[in-house]
């Protein structure tokens, strides 16, 4: 008789996952990480609530989520207009909105992180494929992904830091006429991606949904 292979969840054990987020990303994280470990959903409208653009927030967060073996982040704003209409105010937005927020939830929950567990971020489709009036959200995908291969080789205690970039969702038609063209990815493949991040030994990684 041959034994099957231990999965990542026999050989850790259910984790403890703080995850930020409750769009239609956070969901399919949700939706496939839930089943195998206790996770912790917070966003703006949950008990403990989070606003990631707040640096109190985000430590009070932590404070009373306690230790964790894992975090991701699913959230982040950037806006969209025509290029001409992009001034810096609306640049430095995207970076506000989307790259130093996720950063903050890094930089503030890393002592909340037990050792060897993992930071998983959200950047998206537009660091790698341009669309018209999303020149800012391309900046942010972007940044975040270069954040995330450069800052993984110094993370301490073997903590990994990885990040998931989706392309538009199945389950966000509203979305889809900006997105001619690009296939729309199921929930079940973005949620696979989370749980590769959460579950595996890659760090600096950034795992494509396309």
């Amino acid at each position: 008789m041959v034994n099957a292979a231990p999965t990542r969840c026999d050989i850790v054990g259910t984790m403890k996952i703080l995850l930020i987020g409750q769009g239609h990303v956070g969901t399919a994280a949700l939706t496939s990480l839930a089943p195998h470990h206790e996770v912790i959903v917070a966003s703006r409208s949950t008990e403990p609530s989070v606003d990631i653009t707040d640096a109190g927030s985000v430590r009070a967060l932590f404070e009373a989520v306690g230790e964790v073996d894992a975090v991701v982040v699913t959230v982040g704003k950037v806006p969209f207009a025509p290029l001409e209409e992009l001034g810096v105010e609306a640049f430095a937005s995207a970076f506000a909105g989307k790259v130093a927020s996720q950063i903050e939830v890094v930089r503030t929950g890393l002592p909340f992180v037990r050792d060897g567990g993992s930071f998983t971020l959200t950047s998206g489709v537009l660091a790698r494929e341009p669309i018209r009036t999303g020149a800012a959200a391309s900046l942010a995908n972007g940044a975040l992904e270069a954040y995330v291969l450069a800052a993984a080789p110094e993370m301490p205690r073997g903590v990994r830091l990885n990040i998931v970039s989706p392309s538009v969702l199945e389950s966000s038609p509203g979305h889809h006429a900006a997105f001619a063209g690009f296939p729309p990815v199921s929930d079940e493949a973005v949620g696979h991606a989370y749980r590769r991040a959460v579950e595996g030994i890659q760090t600096g990684r950034t795992h494509t949904v396309d």
